[in-house]
């Protein structure tokens, strides 16, 4: 079916060096944002710190990260539309990442100032990229394929961010058989590959994808920084303008941020509430391989039933998801909620993507996307923070004045409980505004 659909597209070689970024970049997404920092940074780079005080600095690198990449996303936006330079955006930023991560091998144990600062210019590499990457799905793609492209994609990046973090693991599990001393240092080579995988894959996407062909003027950068800045002006008056897409950013605006948190947090929230290393790194194992199958079945589902009722179905789901990560007691059902986040979250992702580029121009479409990439990573400023909050408060809360050991554990394991019920607020402001989001056709 999938093969089939290949062959009759005419722009084959553009579409697979597009899917093929995704491949590169989901080593980021995998082995540093969810897989390895969270768990690096809370036991060698913050070693001694406690457990609810590591979780917000953690959510203070993330909220970081995404207010810088937020500020400057509509600018990048109109200023790559007006030089027609989406790709070489699209290089700068990747090779920042790429360059950020491998610095991350040189880090010392204790020095969690210097990890905050190189991850979050590993995110403003990572997000930056995104922006440019996504802008160029119109341009590669016809409209009645853009579910399909869009979902494959986020499939690619499934497998091979998966393959790359099934390796990195059997490194940390098996230290020897790469000729490493110990769980520690194969942690820091694996920083490394995620670099030499995302910047050796990327070549594929830099090569394949075309530049666009236009008359070159001769205009000053200063003179091109006020026209981007009039762009972002023009941008937003035609958002303000257009209810559907205004509506659309506001609600993606919340539910994005939800999936981000989740995506984000979920490895510390599991350690927060015990569990061992090797079951979350499972856990995330079977969300990678899960997310392969399940983001081409979304993007089949909103090609033959309907886009928006495929998106209100994954927002359903991750209430659900939510209110099973508050409750759940054991691996087993960290486990499952981790196979159903697999199921919904890369179909989410890339159903909200190929539903945005249908109410933008092709020609614009940087400028747009980097309002929807401005919001999306605004959002997840909130969402790391509010679990942080909610658990220190919770905490404050309920800690008796002379507490046994006994207490301390308990009241931390009900912090993190209300931490990650509070995401549910996102989901469901998301959905309740999405709901008056009628049309999926070009508005502007």
């Amino acid at each position: 079916m999938y093969l089939k659909w290949w062959k009759m597209n005419n722009q084959k070689k553009e579409i697979w060096g597009w899917v093929l970024y995704d491949w590169a970049n989901s080593a980021f997404a995998t082995t540093v944002l969810a897989g390895f920092f969270p768990v690096f940074f809370k036991q060698y780079w913050s070693a001694g710190a406690d457990v609810n005080t590591s979780t917000a600095l953690l959510g203070l690198g993330n909220s970081l990260a995404s207010l810088l990449v937020a500020i400057m996303a509509p600018v990048l936006g109109a200023l790559a539309d007006k030089c027609q330079a989406q790709k070489k955006f699209l290089i700068f930023f990747t090779y920042l990442g790429v360059l950020m991560t491998a610095g991350l091998f040189l880090v010392e144990k204790g020095d969690w100032e210097l990890a905050i600062i190189i991850y979050a210019l590993g995110n403003i590499g990572f997000f930056g990229a995104i922006i440019f990457y996504d802008s160029l799905l119109p341009r590669i793609s016809s409209r009645e394929n853009l579910d399909m492209v869009s979902a494959f994609g986020y499939a690619m990046g499934y497998l091979g961010g998966g393959i790359l973090f099934l390796i990195n693991v059997i490194m940390t599990l098996k230290p020897g058989l790469f000729g490493l001393a110990d769980a520690g240092e194969a942690v820091r080579y694996s920083f490394l590959s995620v670099a030499v995988w995302w910047g050796g894959f990327a070549l594929f996407t830099f090569i394949w994808i075309k530049d666009v062909q236009t008359k070159k003027e001769e205009i000053g950068l200063l003179q091109l920084i006020v026209m981007s800045m009039k762009d972002v002006i023009d941008t937003i008056k035609k958002i303000r303008g257009n209810r559907t897409i205004l509506i659309f950013l506001l609600a993606y605006w919340f539910y994005i941020d939800g999936v981000d948190t989740i995506i984000r947090m979920a490895v510390d929230y599991g350690m927060s509430l015990g569990f061992a290393t090797t079951d979350l790194i499972s856990a995330l194992l079977i969300t990678q391989f899960v997310g392969f199958p399940s983001a081409l079945l979304f993007g089949k589902l909103g090609e033959r039933w309907d886009v928006r009722k495929a998106i209100f179905l994954a927002l359903g789901i991750y209430v659900i998801i939510t209110l099973g990560g508050a409750f759940m007691t054991n691996k087993r059902e960290f486990y499952l909620l981790a196979a159903v986040v697999g199921m919904v979250q890369g179909g989410i992702q890339a159903l909200s993507r190929s539903f945005y580029s249908r109410l933008i121009p092709a020609e614009e479409s940087a400028k747009f996307f980097g309002f929807y990439n401005m919001l999306g990573k605004s959002a997840a400023i909130i969402g790391p923070l509010l679990i942080g909050i909610t658990g220190l408060l919770v905490k404050r809360i309920a800690m008796p004045s002379h507490p046994t050991t006994e207490q301390i554990t308990l009241v931390g394991h009900f912090a993190s409980r209300c931490s990650i019920a509070s995401v549910l607020l996102l989901f469901i402001t998301g959905m309740v505004l999405f709901y008056f989001v009628k049309a999926e056709e070009k508005t502007v």
